[in-house]
Parts: C-alpha cells; sequence; structure tokens
C-alpha cells in the first residue's frame, strides 16, 4: 500500500533533511538563517498527526533504503567563452611565437663589433629567463608557463646552433668533435626536460632540434646513427607514455632528415645532388623502417587500429620505401636487386608481425603491398624484356597465397588488377613477337582461380567475383596467344583444343565455369572460321578445320544428349537437370 500523502515525514527524515541543509550552507559557505521572530518555542508534545509541519507528499522523498550521506559531486564548469579562449590561449601563443622569433632574428645578425660567441650566450640567458618563467609560474599561469617552456627549450638550441651558422665568424665548427658534442649536450638537455615534464609537445620539439642537429653536423655515421637514436626515442616514449603522435611526428622527420643529407644539404653553397648511396646508408633507411614500423606492435590497445596507427603504417610505406626507390634510382648501388630484394623482406616481415599480433588488417595491407612492390622492383632490374613481364605474373601467385594467409581481401583484389595491368602492358609493349609469354598469363590466372576456390574460406568471399575475373583473363590470353604463336592455318584447331581442356578440367573438378569456358572458346572458334578462315586460309586447311570444328561440335551435342537422358531416367518425376 502506498503512503498517506497527508501523512507528515517522520523525525528521523526531517533531522536528516536539517544535516543536508546545513552540509550545503557549509559548503557554500553561507550563514545560518536567523528565525524571522522569537525562539522557536519548544516541541509540542503533541502527537506527529496534530503537528504544524506541512505535509510533504512521498513521492517528493526518498525511500529510507536510498538515503546516504551528502557527497560533494563535481560541478562542470562552464563553457568558456570565445572572447576568452582568444584573450588568454591563442593570444599566448602568438605572442610567444612572435617574441621568440624576434630574439633568434636578433641572434642571426652577423654583430660585428662583439665576440663570435656573445650573441649565443645572450640567447642562452634568455632561454635560461623563459625557462625560470615557465618554473615560477606553473601554478598560477600554467598554460602560459608550457609556452614559455617550449620557447626556452627553442631558443636554447638555436643560440647553441648560432656558434656554427649565421655569423660573420663562427665561434666553433659543428663537424669538430667539440662542436658536435656541443650539440649533442643541448639536444640531451632538451630531451631531458620534455622526459622530466611528462610533455608530448616538448619532446616533439626535442627531437626536432636533434634532426637538425645531425643535418648541421653532416657526418654520415653521425647522421645515420643520430637520427636512429631519435627514431628508437620516439618509438620508446609512445609505448611508455602512450603517445602514439609522437612515432606519427617522427615518420615524417626521420625521412625529411635522411633526404636532405642525401642531396648533400643544399645550404651554403653547397651543390644540390645526390651523395654515394652506400650499403650502410640504404642499411639504416631500412632500420628506421623497422623501428618506426615495430613501434605499433607494442601499442595498449592492439584490438582497436587507430587513425595514428594507419597513418603511421601509410606514411612508413610511402615515405621509407619512396625515399629507398629515389636512393637507388638517383645512384645505382653496388647491387640493386639484393638491395630490393632486403626491402621487400622487411616490409613483408612487418605485415607478418602485424598479422601475427592481430595488430591491424590496413597495416598489414600497406607494409604487404609494399613488400611485393620492392620485390617487383627487384625482378624489373633482373630481368629483361620481355621475360619479366612472365616473372611478374608469376609473383602473383605469391601474392595469393600470402595474402590466403594473411585473409586479406583487399590484398586479393589489388593482386588482381595489378596482373590485370601486367598483360595489358605486355600486350601493349609487345613489339608482335610473341615467344608464349601469355601461355603464362594464363596458366598463373587458372592457378590462382583454383587456389581460390581451394581456400575461400579463408578470404570469406561471399562470391566468385575474382575467381571469375581470373578465369575470364586466362580466356582471353591463352587464345591471344595460339593467335600469334601458331600458324595461321591450325589456329582454329588450337583453339578447339584449348575447349576440349576446358571440359577435362570440368570433369576433373566439377567446375561448371570451365564447361562454360569450353562452350564460349568453341563458339569464338565458329566465329573465327566464318570471318578469317574462309578468307585467308587455303582450301585444304580451311576444309579440315571445318570438318574438324563441325565433328568436335556434333560430338559434345551428342555427349549433352545422352547426359540428359540419364539424368531424366534417374529422377523421372523431378524437373531435368543440367549435366
Amino acid at each position: 500500500m502506498s503512503e498517506d500523502p497527508k501523512t507528515p515525514p517522520p523525525p528521523d527524515r526531517l533531522a536528516f533533511l536539517e544535516q543536508r541543509l546545513a552540509r550545503l550552507e557549509q559548503h557554500l559557505g553561507l550563514p545560518p538563517a536567523e528565525p524571522a521572530g522569537s525562539a522557536p518555542p519548544a516541541a509540542s508534545p503533541q502527537p506527529a498527526e496534530a503537528s504544524s509541519t506541512p505535509p510533504l507528499a512521498s513521492g517528493l522523498w526518498p525511500p529510507a533504503s536510498d538515503l546516504s550521506p551528502l557527497t560533494s559531486a563535481p560541478i562542470p564548469a562552464p563553457p568558456e567563452d570565445l572572447e576568452f579562449v582568444v584573450g588568454q590561449n591563442w593570444f599566448a601563443i602568438v605572442g610567444i611565437v612572435i617574441f621568440t622569433c624576434g630574439v633568434a632574428f636578433a641572434l642571426s645578425l652577423p654583430l660585428p663589433g662583439l665576440p663570435a660567441a656573445a650573441p649565443s650566450l645572450v640567447g642562452v640567458a634568455i632561454a635560461g629567463g623563459f625557462l625560470l618563467a615557465a618554473q615560477l609560474g606553473r601554478t598560477s599561469f600554467e598554460l602560459v608557463a608550457g609556452y614559455f617552456r617550449g620557447a626556452g627549450v627553442a631558443l636554447l638550441f638555436f643560440a647553441v646552433l648560432r656558434l656554427y651558422f649565421f655569423g660573420a665568424v663562427h665561434a666553433l665548427d659543428a663537424d669538430s668533435p667539440f662542436g658536435a658534442a656541443l650539440l649533442v649536450a643541448a639536444v640531451g638537455l632538451n630531451v631531458a626536460l620534455a622526459l622530466r615534464q611528462h610533455s608530448q609537445p616538448l619532446l616533439g620539439l626535442a627531437l626536432l632540434t636533434g634532426a637538425v642537429a645531425a643535418l648541421a653536423v653532416g657526418a654520415p655515421l653521425f647522421v645515420f646513427a643520430a637520427v636512429t637514436v631519435l627514431a628508437l626515442l620516439a618509438a620508446a616514449a609512445s609505448l611508455w607514455q602512450a603517445w602514439p603522435a609522437l612515432v606519427l611526428l617522427a615518420v615524417p622527420a626521420t625521412y625529411l632528415t635522411h633526404l636532405l643529407w642525401a642531396i648533400n644539404r643544399p645550404w651554403q653553397d653547397r651543390p644540390l645532388q645526390f651523395v654515394d648511396p652506400s650499403r650502410l646508408s640504404l642499411g639504416f633507411l631500412l632500420l628506421y623502417v623497422l623501428i618506426l614500423g615495430a613501434s605499433p606492435l607494442w601499442r595498449r590497445d592492439r584490438k582497436t587500429e587507430g587513425p595514428f596507427t594507419i597513418l603511421t603504417a601509410l606514411g612508413n610505406c610511402a615515405l621509407g620505401y619512396g625515399l629507398f626507390l629515389l636512393h637507388t634510382a638517383a645512384v645505382n648501388p653496388l647491387n640493386p636487386v639484393a638491395a630490393h630484394l632486403a626491402a621487400s623482406l622487411v616490409f613483408l616481415g612487418l605485415a607478418v608481425a602485424f598479422h601475427r599480433r592481430d595488430a591491424g588488417r590496413t597495416s598489414v595491407f600497406f607494409y604487404a603491398m609494399t613488400g611485393y612492390m620492392a620485390l617487383s622492383v627487384a625482378i624489373a632490374r633482373k630481368f629483361g624484356m620481355p621475360e619479366v613481364f612472365l616473372w611478374l605474373s608469376l609473383q602473383s601467385l605469391v601474392v595469393v597465397a600470402t595474402a590466403l594467409w594473411f585473409r586479406s581481401r583487399f590484398i586479393v583484389v589489388a593482386n588482381f588488377f595489378i596482373f590485370l595491368a601486367i598483360v595489358l602492358g605486355y600486350m601493349v609493349l609487345n613489339d608482335g613477337g610473341e615467344r608464349g609469354v601469355c601461355f603464362g598469363f594464363g596458366f598463373v590466372a587458372l592457378v590462382t582461380a583454383r587456389v581460390l576456390n581451394w581456400k575461400k574460406e579463408r578470404l570469406e568471399l561471399k562470391t566468385g567475383f575474382m575467381r571469375n575475373a581470373y578465369l575470364a583473363s586466362a580466356f582471353v590470353v591463352i587464345p591471344y596467344a595460339l593467335y600469334h604463336v601458331v600458324p595461321h592455318a591450325y589456329v582454329g584447331v588450337s583453339w578447339v583444343g584449348v575447349a576440349l581442356m576446358y571440359y577435362v578440367l570440368n570433369l576433373i573438378v566439377r567446375n561448371p565455369r570451365y564447361r562454360w569456358m569450353g562452350h564460349l572458346t568453341l563458339l569464338g572458334t565458329v566465329l573465327y572460321l566464318l570471318i578469317i578462315g574462309i578468307t585467308q586460309l587455303t582450301a585444304v586447311y580451311r576444309i579440315l578445320s571445318f570438318l574438324l570444328l563441325g565433328g568436335v561440335l556434333l560430338a559434345i551435342s551428342l555427349l549433352f544428349t545422352q547426359l540428359r537422358r540419364r539424368s531424366r531416367r534417374a529422377s523421372p518425376a523431378g524437373p531435368p537437370r543440367n549435366p
């Protein structure tokens, strides 16, 4: 039964209400409310039903089981006003950036009347002032303090860099041992400060200063070692602190640094040219790919492939192998085939690692396709025309086999279009001297279709579209090859042989697609003999071709008639079935 709404709340609930009001007043800092008149009279001994307390509806009062002590819930902050955001945040950022640029421009002036190291000392002092201001205002002005800290890091490195550049007389040489050590110390101090503050933007800025320091020194081993350490630091920090954006920043920074070194650092009157790409430089390029590519493998949440992981894989493939390909194309290395085979193994190894750790299908696709591209380049550098097209088509079998293991439908679809481009490219570039390469294309297409049909459950292919596409390729390229290889008098006969081959395949694998390929090949043979055979073949070959084709067509018709009769005898009540 429901409680009578006219019944006043019991005394324990009134005490609870007074307790809540007292705590609210204490929390808000309000003085206790004074009664309007004299002190309240003593409690009347009258029963609760005769009390003058106004009735409270029971529906407005929580049940006794839900009563709990008062907790101070956090009050959501009101949305910031646009003027407040512009005045506090944007003006602070723009003001500090402009002020820092002004100081940097002042330090870059020649200043011939001062010692060579004086501008750098002034810059270090200003950078120290920025860092001190950031430390003092870390509690009162936390947002502005962070911007001051970033400006201090940038100015500190620029002040050290001023010792080697911008002046009429340089205080130090960047390629000297002491000069390189001083740059390393400045970068190390910036990195330590960023790690101490647990700041991702600050660490990104410190890594960029490290890349500039590597280019300032310019020695090959120093550049390779510095870029490797910076890539390792970015990968490690992204894992420890869950900063995936740091690796995404390190990808373009790493390859841009290597590219600027490879084109001979075109500043200070240096000629724009590619330096000799020794084995060491190409090896370090692949090492960068491994470090930056393997970092997302150990991320905390591997079940979700976020945008940072996908963009890191895409950038690592496009920039990493793009620079590798450009480097080997500009100056021919000692063994280009071995170089691109090594690149293929690196990218395919990353694809395998992502697949084994279930770290993202999109990343598997990018790394696998880049590895196949490197393998294609190695094949193109090894073989000449037209054998290269045959080897490239055979490569597609390897691609399909690995795609089945990766369970990647995207690789299968992409591989078909690549295979189609290879076939069309051969037909366009071939000078008419067909030497049986298209037979290889047909063989690859037939085998690929069988492999896809054999392991279709691994790709979850709901339709046979890709298998039909490969079979259609074989249906076109095999007669095309016979037309160019076989003498014209025997083209029709050879096409009849291809049709018989399809019928035999139908009997072996029990797939009606091959039977239809045989039907269509015979129809194509009929059209060929009616259009070309009558006008171009001699009388003897024309008669033989027509007799052979007519006999095969009649034999197939009789065979289908016999199969239809057997089918009707086996199921007289049911509908006729196709053989």
